[in-house]
């Protein structure tokens, strides 16, 4: 893996996501969810909010790497927080 420079946080957050889709196929096959509205404009299952909540977490490092200097530990944790949110309440 020394062809990528893999830092501590960028690497934390790939595990991250590998261990939700694991977590989230098992839960899915041992108990399938219903579509229920929540803050979302739409109905969704977890699967969709794990992808939306992910995907929103993608943006929020990319706005965070292009427009500041600051540590990646805060889009991290700020990702960390929404992906919760959006699972939770979504």
């Amino acid at each position: 893996m020394k062809w990528m420079a893999w830092t501590l946080p960028s690497a934390l957050f790939f595990i991250s996501i590998a261990g939700l889709l694991l977590t989230m196929t098992v839960f899915e096959i041992l108990k399938p969810c219903v579509e229920r509205k929540g803050f979302l404009p739409i109905h969704t299952t977890r699967g969709d909010r794990l992808f939306i909540g992910l995907l929103s977490s993608a943006y929020i490092h990319l706005i965070f790497i292009g427009m500041t200097d600051l540590s990646i530990w805060i889009p991290f944790t700020l990702s960390v927080l929404w992906l919760a949110i959006v699972l939770r309440w979504g």
